[in-house]
């Protein structure tokens, strides 16, 4: 049972809500019994500054036998006041309702001069307990001290207080009550959207990721919960999207080479005997779509460590220009194959840290990318430049561009704008063509905290720009 949210939010409220109450009740029973002993107090204490100056008056005219008369006309019923000499002997007196006397506590416990009140409980039950006000006065007539008691019954005061607590025993258990049926009918109000998502949570799996949770109030704690889970879907469906997706092109994508190389050994086998250039020309083939299909795996398996974020970059310190460098000196050769003039722009000299293999990587899959894509006579530009704090790796070429539509997709996995363009030019080129070298280069950017861009596309030509901080590890 206190499994439930709901429960708990119930028990929560009725606990904090309790100790409120008692809080209150404690709070209100002390005010009230405080004041009403003060009330007490203040009357006997104006009894007993009467009585003394009743019988100072009486006293200074030489007689204390009208003070009791006295007495009786001025005190509330419920009082008793009492007059004692200094031996303790009684010299006037008016008792209470039901004839009880006001009794002089020990000489010795009374104060010089202040009123000292005190309870007093003369039986064995609470209704007993009176309060009482003593005060010691000098009369200079007498030539002796007085003492006068006055005192109170403190029933009717209990009572009123017992009246007080039997109103809180009642009222703080039925206000808890109704206080936790109600927090038991609002939590399960409140909650009830969350139900709702978790039913409809349960529903949803891989094969229906594209359903999403309701969204009741999108103001609230429990909407935005219900709008951050359904963007965890989103990106869940993407991803899902994205990977059969991979699984489709890269199947198509390993396919087509196995179907080249078994096509070929199934027509050089049809013969018991061929000639020695069939041979050679089979081999030929089947090592072409052997090279295209170790390229396309190990591409493949660079994505996977890279989505597993499994791939530790191994930080060395080196010159960026040398390594623009290199990579273009690498790259001539297939462009000078294909009769397309590579520039590599001078650039001074660009120390910095990173991983040198995976860089030079990218280098050479955007000039790979630009050569494939540029017609004989054409041109293909490299450039280093430093702006602020980060290297700009500038690659373009004099293609015949990017279509437009094309152009927010070409750094997805196996995508290529023409495939039959870009076979071709695979085969031209030696490459393997399987769409995977600019997914690659963005990959390795983004390692490295940089990002690769498509800055232009037309049809005089691409540019495509990696982008470094100087530092970043």
């Amino acid at each position: 049972m206190l499994d439930s949210v709901r429960m708990r939010l119930t028990l929560w409220y009725v606990g904090v809500l309790a100790l409120a109450l008692i809080a209150f009740s404690v709070g209100v029973y002390a005010l009230l019994a405080h004041s009403l002993y003060e009330r007490s107090d203040a009357a006997l204490r104006s009894s007993v500054e009467a009585t003394a100056a009743t019988l100072e008056r009486e006293m200074s005219k030489g007689s204390s036998q009208s003070v009791t008369s006295e007495l009786e006309e001025q005190f509330f019923p419920d009082q008793s006041v009492a007059v004692f000499d200094a031996a303790g002997r009684l010299v006037a007196e008016k008792p209470a309702r039901g004839n009880i006397p006001a009794q002089l506590p020990p000489i010795d416990s009374i104060p010089a001069a202040e009123i000292y009140i005190y309870t007093s409980n003369d039986g064995d039950e609470a209704e007993d307990e009176r309060r009482v006000a003593v005060q010691r006065i000098n009369i200079a007539a007498a030539g002796e001290p007085f003492y006068i008691v006055a005192s109170q019954p403190l029933e009717a005061m209990m009572e009123e207080l017992e009246v007080l607590r039997n109103i809180f025993y009642a009222a703080v258990p039925f206000a808890l009550v109704f206080a936790g049926l109600g927090g038991w009918f609002l939590a399960r109000r409140s909650l009830a959207p969350m139900v709702a998502m978790s039913q409809r949570a349960r529903r949803i799996s891989a094969e229906n990721l594209e359903q999403r949770l309701p969204v009741v109030n999108p103001r609230d704690e429990l909407g935005k919960l219900a709008e951050t889970f359904n963007e965890l879907l989103t990106r869940l469906n993407a991803s899902f999207a994205q990977q059969r997706q991979f699984m489709a092109d890269a199947s198509h994508e390993l396919r087509t080479p196995l179907s080249v190389m078994n096509t070929a050994a199934a027509v050089t086998l049809e013969k018991p005997h061929r000639a020695e250039d069939e041979y050679r020309e089979a081999l030929l083939m089947v090592d072409e779509q052997t090279r295209r299909l170790t390229k396309i795996v190990e591409d493949m398996f660079t994505l996977a460590r890279a989505d597993a974020r499994s791939r530790t970059l191994h930080y060395v310190d080196f010159y960026l220009d040398e390594l623009i460098g290199e990579t273009g000196r690498a790259a001539n050769l297939l462009a000078t194959r294909k009769g397309v003039q590579l520039e590599v722009e001078g650039s001074p000299e660009s120390p910095y840290r990173g991983d040198e293999g995976l860089l030079r990587q990218m280098v050479l899959n955007l000039l790979g990318n630009a050569i494939k894509h540029t017609p004989a006579g054409g041109n293909v530009r490299i450039s280093l430049a430093r702006r602020a704090s980060e290297y700009i790796i500038t690659v373009s070429d004099t293609g015949s561009g990017i279509p437009v539509e094309a152009q927010p997709h070409i750094f997805e996995r196996f995508f290529r704008a023409d495939k039959a363009r870009s076979r071709a030019a695979s085969a031209d080129s030696g490459g393997a063509g399987a769409g995977l070298g600019l997914a690659i280069a963005r990959g390795i950017a983004e390692a490295h905290d940089g990002r690769l861009e498509l800055t232009h596309s037309d049809e005089g030509g691409s540019t495509f720009v990696a982008t470094l901080p100087v530092d970043h590890t």
